[in-house]
């Protein structure tokens, strides 16, 4: 299983509310339908004031190849066109990650 993590930061323009709304309303509907996406999750910072990075996204996906023909799909074009709208994608570091699971009491 590959994670792909990124911590990210807004744009700007968008206040810490309107980057939330956005990015967990129609930017999430529009990236739950990536080809080969297992699973997805955001997580956002319990005080935004204090926190360098508006939110973390992890994206799951059987290996690389999956992952790269999510993105490379047109879907994948359009999750990418509209993150740009209101993320600023040269901020915030992205990980590729093969994740191992040491404990998991859920």
């Amino acid at each position: 299983m590959i994670k792909l993590v990124n911590l990210v930061v807004r744009k700007p323009d968008y206040s810490h509310e309107e980057f939330v709304e956005r990015w967990t309303g129609s930017h999430a509907e529009l990236a739950k339908d990536l080809p080969g996406l297992v699973k997805y999750a955001t997580s956002l910072p319990t005080s935004p004031e204090r926190s360098e990075y508006d939110g973390i996204v992890e994206l799951y996906f059987e290996d690389m190849d999956a992952l790269k023909a999510a993105f490379s799909s047109e879907i994948g074009e359009r999750v990418n066109a509209d993150a740009a709208e209101f993320i600023d994608m040269e901020q915030g570091p992205t990980l590729y990650v093969d994740e191992t699971t040491q404990l998991d009491r859920t």
